[in-house]
């Protein structure tokens, strides 16, 4: 485990999963020293007395007496100076690291108990989202949350003491009967049991309660106590800076001997403190700022906009696909990339803006006094652009990809927590749509009440099956037959009438609801696809999958399961993948399309030409089939670059083998181009629009033979709207 693997233990984290905000970086006060200065000694001058013997014996024992007396003073002042020293230098050492052990200890701690006690919210909140809306997906992420939950635990036993061991114990008794007891809940749930839920939830409510408050106890607890240890560090602090002074003071005046032993323990300890506090709100590995205090300089910069009248921006930076520069190269070269960011983001910024690191491979960026969105937005165009260069680390250039979300004070929150959380989600939709910067939208929000709402009425409409399939056909260009049909979900909501893909398959695709959705789609095509075979007339049906079915294992076994269920060969099914689908995991989606291919299932790739599929990639897929993105199909015959580069894919996928579909194809002039250029078939509003099943037989069956003369208009006037 390296560095940018393990989350920085000096940033403590408040319940509500805020860092706690601690005072500003403080700046090393330069001490100055007072100059050396050497000792003159008068050379012995003889001077003769008039005395006699005996009066100079006397006075000279009285002054060797007072000599002596001086003497022994001064080297019992020496000895008390140099033990009173030695006692402070050791003091003051002793009591700064044990402050600084301690505040460690317990920021420890408290992170660990705060992860727990997130933890332990989210398998309360997954448990109940599962008793309304029971499902794979739910139930494997209210298994991470307990895992999450019992990985803090252990956590909390490595770096706790005995009583926190003790405590660990009980709480970990009381959550095995309480996993018992979700488990026999959950089984009741699949089952629809609500008599035995209840009697269930009568059991495992009250053992979650005691697992909450012990929780919650203990991590307030811990809090306090790292508060508390770290404002005994700052006492500590001054105290030492207040004693110092004096002690050196008394040494240079009584021992100049100690002087420089004395400056350099007070170097030393200034440098120590200094250390320890920088490195409690300081990343380890990179030395930018950490989340606590980047929250601290955040709530700053939100009180001066709020007097000014002005605003702070933050945007959040994801590096693209760096898992698989640490799996490549290993991560100590991830780790020494890490260092090299900070400074190429610091380079296109002004002076007073932040750059912090807050995960594995996430830093932000604070912006403060800024005018307006688009200046934001523009920082971070310019933060993407001083990226681009390549990074050279052990003498390899690596040329990284980022994301970034950008928020505004006022237009997208007015506290840290808020503005870092849509930071991120805005930063999540610029990586999932390869838009480089992405400002917050709420609309794109999946944790919005509305959207919730929604979701839970999506899978009520699973349930109820309100959703319903429509069906485009593709149609070839040698031969003008009807060579398959793509089903296209739509949603017949009771009160808002037919609801398109684009409203809730992002929402499924995030909450983990796209499994069932897919499964729904799937079966419902091959249904349609056996009425096709009944009726003499079999058709092959295409199906989209999203990125998130490219990561289920078990994708191929229900395929062929639904396949054998409703008796389709599976020759006559055809799954559709996008280009960026197929980015997200490359390595899992080529194993999976390899286990479906090996089920006789047809593979295309959908809106090709407008992800980042090699041709090294693609030689390596088992696909049949190349589907031209409509933006380069729909202007070709106005734009000669698109039609360049719909005839270069015609002839690349030919000479892999490929068919070749064009999508959008909505005009005659767009049908006889791609005719000449050698395309196989033709999927658009002109050949016809989506429709419902019993609509698509009647076209099918009432179809005259195509050429380009009949295509004057589309074949049914239906309602034109864009497909996913």
């Amino acid at each position: 485990m390296t560095v940018n693997d393990v989350k920085d233990p000096n940033t403590m984290s408040t319940r509500a999963g805020s860092p706690v905000q601690v005072a500003a970086e403080p700046r090393p006060v330069p001490t100055r020293s007072a100059p050396h200065r050497r000792d003159r000694v008068a050379a012995p001058v003889h001077t003769v007395h008039a005395t006699s013997n005996l009066d100079s014996f006397l006075l000279g024992r009285g002054s060797d007496g007072r000599i002596a007396r001086r003497s022994r003073l001064a080297s019992w002042a020496l000895v008390l100076v140099l033990l009173g020293v030695s006692a402070f230098a050791i003091w003051s050492s002793q009591v700064s690291a044990a402050a600084a052990r301690a505040a460690l200890v317990a920021t420890t701690l408290s992170d660990d108990y705060s992860q727990a006690e997130s933890a332990v919210a989210a398998a309360q909140s997954l448990e109940r989202k599962y008793r309304l809306e029971p499902g794979l997906g739910v139930r494997g992420r209210y298994d991470a949350a307990t895992s999450d939950l019992l990985a803090a635990l252990a956590l909390v036993k490595r770096d706790g003491n005995q009583s926190d061991r003790a405590r660990v114990e009980q709480t970990l008794a009381v959550h095995r009967t309480y996993l018992a007891a979700v488990g026999r809940l959950f089984t009741a749930v699949d089952k629809g049991d609500r008599q035995a839920v209840l009697e269930i939830e009568a059991v495992a409510d009250p053992l979650f309660d005691v697992i909450v408050q012990a929780v919650d106890t203990e991590a307030d607890a811990h809090h306090a106590e790292a508060l508390h240890q770290l404002g005994h560090l700052r006492s500590v602090e001054k105290l030492t800076g207040q004693v110092t002074p004096v002690v050196i003071l008394a040494g240079l005046l009584l021992a100049l001997l100690l002087t420089s032993i004395t400056r350099a323990h007070r170097r030393l300890l200034d440098t120590e403190r200094r250390r320890a506090v920088h490195n409690s709100v300081h990343d380890a590995l990179t030395g930018l700022p950490n989340r606590a205090l980047l929250f601290d300089r955040f709530a700053q910069a939100l009180s001066a906009a709020k007097r000014s009248g002005t605003a702070a921006g933050l945007l959040v930076i994801d590096l693209n696909r760096f898992k698989e520069i640490n799996e490549t190269f290993g991560h100590h070269y991830g780790d020494t990339l890490l260092t090299q960011i900070g400074p190429r983001l610091r380079s296109a910024l002004r002076e007073a803006d932040t750059v912090a690191r807050v995960g594995g491979d996430e830093f932000a960026i604070l912006l403060p006094d800024i005018t307006d969105l688009s200046a934001a937005t523009m920082a971070a165009t310019e933060l993407l652009t001083a990226l681009e260069t390549p990074f050279v680390v052990e003498g390899v250039a690596v040329d990284l990809e980022a994301s970034v979300g950008v928020v505004l004070s006022g237009q997208h929150g007015s506290d840290p927590t808020t503005l870092l959380q849509r930071a991120d989600i805005a930063m999540q939709v610029a990586k999932a749509q390869n838009l480089g910067v992405a400002a917050y939208d709420p609309d794109l929000d999946g944790h919005s009440p509305a959207k919730l709402a929604l979701l839970g009425e999506l899978r009520r409409a699973l349930t109820l099956g309100q959703l319903v399939l429509h069906y485009q056909p593709k149609v070839s260009f040698n031969t003008a037959e009807v060579v398959g049909a793509e089903a296209l979900v739509r949603w017949q909501h009771p009160g808002g009438g037919l609801i398109y893909p684009d409203a809730f398959i992002p929402l499924a695709e995030r909450t983990g609801l796209i499994g069932p959705l897919t499964t729904y789609v799937l079966s419902a095509a091959l249904a349609q696809a056996r009425t096709w075979m009944d009726a003499g007339r079999p058709l092959m049906v295409s199906v989209n999958l999203s990125a998130r079915n490219l990561l289920d294992e078990h994708l191929p076994e229900q395929v062929a399961d639904l396949l054998a269920a409703h008796g389709v060969p599976a020759e006559l099914l055809e799954l559709e993948v996008t280009e960026s689908a197929l980015m997200t995991e490359p390595n899992r989606a080529r194993r999976l399309l390899h286990a479906l291919a090996a089920l006789g299932v047809r593979l295309s790739i959908d809106d090709f030409g407008a992800g980042y599929t090699s041709l090294g990639q693609l030689k390596n897929l088992p696909v049949t089939e190349l589907k031209i993105d409509r933006s380069f199909v729909m202007n070709l015959s106005q734009d000669p670059r698109d039609a360049l580069i719909v005839r270069s894919i015609i002839d690349l996928g030919h000479n892999l083998g490929l068919t070749i579909v064009a999508e959008g194809v909505e005009t005659a002039s767009v049908f006889a181009d791609l005719t000449a250029f050698g395309c196989d078939t033709a999927q658009g509003y002109f050949v016809s629009h989506p429709t419902t099943a019993a609509d698509f037989d009647i076209w099918r069956a009432a179809r005259p033979p195509v050429d380009t003369g009949n295509f004057d208009e589309p074949s049914l006037t239906t309602k034109v709207v864009l497909e996913r």
